[in-house]
């Protein structure tokens, strides 16, 4: 079968996965797979690229079993990995609310949040090992909020019902980093860990059909160098700023996982992007990156417009019957607590209305006026105290006094490069974690669950599956001059050399801001099947134009920003092609990929899933990607029409 855009190929199956009761899955798995003796583990080399939550609980967790681990980063510091902007909490089942929340509750929302788009047994796996990564984290010292009398506290996150978030104020992503981070440098200084700061991962290394070893880039001195290992762990976080505006830090890239790809790694559900609805609105064409506000806010704040269109008067002279809480209205059994995708599309929907505030019309009001009213300033400021500080700097406005103004923003993806239950890529050898992967948020991310994936798969999952690969090794040794190395190392050097000498006069941000304007308009919060079509054209006419005119200065051998920043819009353009292409071909609406063609009377998502019960595993084909569908089973959720009234 063919299209206009892809081929299909063969089906695709997570052949890993055990059978049986879904609660004694992931026991099964851990006791079927092969151990490697602590005397072998001293032989095997690993190599873990990047250093977030997922990383660097990866490199921490292989480094005390014993195992030779190289950790790569491209950040001057392991602290800096962008999860430590995360702020509002991570999720577990521990029910310390008595609440009625369960291991089983859990897996049924995120199932569910996800818009049964998401692998069963791996959603379970990820509920369960979720309450170790709260005890773990305690063991560590990190400073979660703390009841009167001394007990953790909770409190509830977008798609549940429950309170089962556990937080830092709004520093959470923080503080466990910070946790993650006292586990690597422990290992670091026991020497079973080499910790590689300013280097970026540039190309994948497979030999004899296996991932052995990566091409990596010193940032400072230009230095181009070969790590040689038995096997690779990707945890290089997720590929949101092909959008240039997002609110991942301007460092975040898909080069790592894109190098893998182009080498053979399936790249799943690359169209499931998260929109988030609690960001602080675009000011004007100078900005160059979004900022985030937790979630967490919308568990005291209440979110409004006016109910006149183009009603700019101040938020405190409109009166309370002429304010539309439109969550409240239309979702009364969560209100201000749905989903992300449900809480975005309905704020853009209100603002196309014309109910929008401040320039442009572009924001909704985020309003703590009842909570202070009810529990005080200081309590408000206990919980958010920062968050609101960190609104002021930025805008100029107080939120205890007026309104937040907050709009959907590119936030996380759900995408990524295609795993087995073992977290092993189709390429044997390689393994992905975290955001870098795909496996268990389906269509929709609840919050608080990203935080909860990247220390599940680091900590608790990856340890346990990688030893039934690496129980095969060591495998035969390599050297720089084997054939694979000397190919790999030479398509670096070469794409190096183009792009300083190409004699163009366009920057590479110019390129990059015109490509985030293309997928914002055509692939962001609705898609049509004419505007990504008119979107694929224009990604394919501004890559050619990219390769004529783009101008990097500087050289190879030194700090070269340009030079890294091209690179990383060069893997940005074919992304974006492939996100377009993902999203033309799935003509459902499914979490927070939304196609207008594709709705219900009241404007809700409607799937098919009798049709796209799969998911897409994309093979590199240039510019014909090959399909490859993996089926998706429900035993224990059953799909239904995804409600929140």
């Amino acid at each position: 079968m063919s299209t206009d855009f892809y081929r299909e190929g063969s089906p695709v199956a997570d052949t890993k996965a055990p059978a049986g009761p879904i609660a004694e899955r992931w026991e099964q798995r851990r006791f079927s797979g092969r151990l490697v003796n602590p005397a072998n583990r001293r032989k095997l080399r690993v190599i873990v690229v990047g250093t977030g939550l997922a990383g660097a609980s990866a490199a921490a967790t292989l480094g005390e079993l014993g195992y030779r681990v190289a950790n790569y980063c491209f950040q001057d510091s392991a602290r800096r990995a962008h999860s430590i902007a995360a702020q509002g909490g991570i999720n577990a089942a521990k029910n310390y609310r008595n609440d009625g929340d369960s291991v089983h509750r859990l897996f049924y929302d995120t199932v569910k949040g996800g818009d049964f788009r998401s692998r069963e047994s791996n959603v379970h796996r990820l509920a369960e090992v979720s309450t170790e990564i709260i005890d773990q984290c305690v063991a560590q010292g990190v400073p979660f909020a703390r009841e009167y009398g001394g007990l953790l506290d909770n409190r509830s996150f977008g798609g549940a019902q429950v309170s089962r978030t556990f937080y830092a104020r709004g520093q959470t992503g923080q503080q466990l980093l910070l946790g993650a981070y006292q586990a690597l440098q422990r290992q670091v200084a026991a020497g079973t860990v080499d910790l590689h700061t300013r280097h970026e991962m540039l190309e994948l290394v497979i030999a004899d059909g296996k991932a052995r070893g990566i091409i990596v880039r010193d940032l400072v001195t230009g230095e181009i160098s070969t790590e040689l290992a038995d096997a690779v762990v990707l945890a290089t976080g997720g590929y949101g700023n092909v959008f240039f505006l997002s609110t991942n830090a301007k460092g975040c890239n898909v080069t790592a996982s894109w190098r893998a790809h182009r080498k053979g790694a399936y790249f799943a559900n690359p169209c499931y992007t998260q929109i988030h609805p609690t960001c602080i609105p675009q000011s004007g064409d100078h900005q160059s990156k979004l900022t985030l506000m937790s979630e967490s806010l919308r568990n005291d704040g209440r979110v409004w417009v006016p109910k006149e269109r183009g009603d700019d008067r101040h938020p405190a002279d409109i009166p309370e019957d002429e304010r539309d809480y439109y969550l409240e209205r239309r979702y009364p059994a969560f209100g201000n607590l749905v989903p992300r995708d449900i809480a975005s599309r309905a704020a853009k929907i209100v603002c196309d209305e014309g109910h929008g505030v401040g320039p442009g019309g572009l924001g909704v009001y985020l309003d703590f006026a009842d909570a202070i009213g009810r529990l005080g300033k200081q309590a408000v400021e206990a919980k958010y105290g920062n968050l609101f500080d960190m609104y002021e700097r930025i805008t100029g406005e107080n939120p205890y006094e007026r309104p937040m103004r907050i709009y959907p923003a590119v936030h996380y993806t759900m995408g990524g490069l295609w795993v087995d239950y073992d977290l092993s890529s189709n390429i044997p050898g390689l393994f992905v974690t975290g955001e870098a992967n795909f496996s268990d948020h389906g269509a929709n991310r609840l919050g608080a669950s990203a935080l909860m994936q990247g220390l599940s798969d680091g900590y608790f999952v990856l340890p346990n599956t990688i030893s039934d690969y690496l129980a095969d090794g060591p495998f035969e040794a390599l050297d720089e001059g084997h054939e694979a190395v000397v190919a790999a190392r030479k398509e670096v050097d070469d794409r190096i050399a183009f792009f300083l000498g190409n004699d163009g006069d366009r920057t590479v941000d110019s390129f990059h801001r015109e490509l985030g304007k293309i997928m914002w308009e055509y692939c962001g919060m609705e898609r049509t099947e004419e505007g990504l079509h008119k979107a694929i054209g224009l990604i394919r006419d501004l890559k050619a134009e990219f390769y004529k005119r783009v101008k990097v200065t500087g050289k190879a051998e030194e700090l070269n920003q340009q030079l890294e920043k091209a690179g990383r819009v060069a893997d940005f353009f074919e992304l974006g092609e492939l996100m377009c292409i993902d999203a033309l071909h799935r003509t459902e609406s499914c979490g927070g990929h939304f196609r207008a063609e594709s709705q219900t009377e009241d404007g809700e998502a409607k799937r098919d899933d009798e049709n796209f019960s799969y998911v897409a595993a994309w093979e590199f084909g240039g510019d014909e990607p090959i399909l490859h569908k993996e089926a998706l089973e429900f035993e224990y959720v059953h799909p239904t029409q995804r409600s929140y009234k």
